[in-house]
């Protein structure tokens, strides 16, 4: 068998707090930590592999010595710890105040998936596919900061799900109880709670054409946070069921936060 040495491009202190919190995981819960399969570094090591590179769980149990099934026991374990310390709305929308942002923004993005055969019980469509990308996948919101980073992640909504739906449903009153201006493109029209979007409209008089130009050059770097989080390769497809986009948003969110030590 060809054996070869591999470099993954994450900080080493990311995999050190990553063990650190399934260590305490395991003493909280397990009647026999010592008789587990692998330790806590090589358990966070198959977490990173698998988020950044996509790697097959197989390929991971394989050099980790453990059964497939193990391998897929771990990988979900570890989603559920890591994702545990994702911030809150409200955290994230006071920590932007803190910050003296002036404005967060507010997008949403598909996290594509395999088929899925669910029928929406009302019309009988296919509820985890978006007619607006043409796929199948989960609706997923994202706050992000002046500069596009990313600070808040969702729970998933099927990808039938327009934005201004799931914003309803996890974002928006929240963001009444915190006051701060959030900027958001036309599918949040009619959000009400300082949620400012473009006019919608022709032949728009010169003012509102402005008002417009100025609010998405705003907003403009807010793109950037979906392809941050996609650099993770695990959330460009999920092969998994597609509820635990959840999980792999916000782990991806928590790694990228321990990249750049701003957890709060």
């Amino acid at each position: 068998m060809l054996r070869y040495s591999a470099t993954l491009d994450v900080p080493i202190s990311t995999a050190r707090t990553i063990s650190a919190w399934l260590q305490a995981h395991r003493r909280r819960h397990d009647l026999r930590p010592h008789q587990r399969a692998t330790t806590c570094w090589e358990q966070a090591i198959m977490l990173l592999r698998w988020l950044y590179e996509a790697t097959s769980i197989a390929t991971i149990a394989r050099d980790a010595r453990v059964s497939q099934a193990t391998g897929y026991r771990y990988i979900h374990e570890a989603l559920r710890v890591v994702s545990a310390k994702s911030p809150t709305l409200i955290d994230a929308l006071r920590h932007a105040k803190d910050a003296n942002n002036l404005f967060v923004c507010l997008d949403g993005t598909l996290i594509r998936t395999d088929r899925v055969a669910r029928k929406n019980p009302k019309n009988r469509h296919d509820l985890w596919y978006s007619g607006k990308h043409k796929a199948f996948g989960g609706n997923v919101q994202v706050l992000t900061d002046e500069s596009g980073y990313p600070l808040w992640v969702s729970s998933v909504s099927p990808g039938s799900t327009h934005d201004i739906t799931a914003a309803r449903e996890h974002v928006l009153d929240a963001i009444s109880t915190v006051d701060i201006c959030v900027l958001a493109d036309k599918g949040y029209i009619g959000a009400g709670h300082n949620v400012h979007t473009p006019i919608r409209g022709r032949n728009l008089a010169d003012d509102e054409y402005e008002y417009n130009r100025r609010l998405n050059g705003l907003r403009a770097p807010s793109e950037r946070a979906n392809a941050m989080l996609k650099q993770l390769k695990a959330l460009r497809r999920v092969t998994l069921c597609p509820k635990t986009i959840t999980a792999i948003a916000k782990t991806a969110l928590v790694v990228l936060h321990l990249a750049r030590k701003i957890l709060w």
